[in-house]
């Protein structure tokens, strides 16, 4: 049986022409029935930048921006997500103190702020690192995950969370003190016992038995788009594969279809998914 005519979005993906395919990736999402896609900011030294102040994120937004548009060409929908990687804090910290560290995250993040603002992104990314860091570090981190979610109410926009693996719930208290709603904080790389907004890796097996009870989630691959290591984390496919294959099977519904691919994303980052 032909599936369903439906968007598919991948929630998080990057493509690095630089690094990576490029818009080749992007195209295989496309010919795979793939329809929307948020473009997350790689690493600054993704681009071979060694941040010494906010501003010099800049190359960095502006180089994805220009990834976005080179995107657009192929008919895909293209969302830019702008923020710092949550590892630039252990980078940083080689170089100068925590303080002195969280402070350039911050001001990179006011910096993305701003392109929310002018809508030329949609989101913002921030975070802590997912491995295990001294205390100090730790501390430093969530200093710079509550300053974006912070802007994140400020500006009335999403914020993703890279970090580690689990629910995050002391993240909620955060976001209440931040005045960012939870449905808001994203949850990137998420497992089901997240309070969180969660975007679940394509092929993880709880995505039938959630959709089926009616649970509001969106479906990402984290594709890296590295050259040096090839389909990781899956590849630019995997999102409209999965999709398909779970439709063709009988495990979601066409309706759960169209809750995980255009209204979780549309109601969670104030953008409306339809079928382009």
């Amino acid at each position: 049986m032909k599936p369903p005519a439906i968007p598919i979005t991948d929630d998080h993906i990057h493509i690095d022409p630089q690094n990576g395919r490029g818009i080749e990736a992007a195209k295989d999402f496309r010919r795979s029935g793939g329809t929307h896609i948020f473009l997350v900011t790689k690493p600054s030294w993704s681009f071979g930048v060694e941040a010494a102040s906010g501003e010099d994120y800049r190359e960095v937004f502006e180089a994805t921006l220009r990834v976005a548009d080179m995107i657009r060409e192929t008919g895909l929908v293209v969302y830019p997500v702008l923020g710092i990687h949550p590892a630039e804090m252990s980078r940083l910290a080689g170089r100068m103190s925590l303080d002195e560290a969280a402070a350039i995250m911050m001001a990179g993040l006011d910096l993305a702020a701003r392109y929310v603002e002018e809508g030329r992104a949609v989101a913002l990314k921030s975070g802590r690192p997912h491995y295990e860091v001294a205390p100090e570090v730790l501390a430093a981190s969530n200093t710079v995950l509550f300053h974006a979610l912070e802007l994140g109410g400020e500006c009335g926009c999403a914020v993703q969370l890279h970090a580690e693996s689990g629910p995050c719930t002391d993240v909620v208290e955060m976001a209440g003190r931040a005045g960012i709603p939870l449905n808001r904080v994203v949850k990137h790389f998420a497992t089901p016992d997240t309070p969180l907004m969660p975007s679940f890796i394509a092929r993880h097996e709880d995505i039938p038995a959630l959709a089926r009870a009616g649970r509001w989630f969106t479906m990402e691959s984290d594709y890296m788009d590295e050259n040096a290591r090839p389909g990781a984390v899956i590849g630019p496919k995997s999102v409209p594969r999965f999709t398909r294959r779970y439709l063709d099977e009988g495990l979601i519904t066409e309706e759960d279809a169209w809750r995980i691919h255009a209204g979780t994303p549309s109601r969670t980052y104030g953008v409306d998914i339809v079928l382009p």
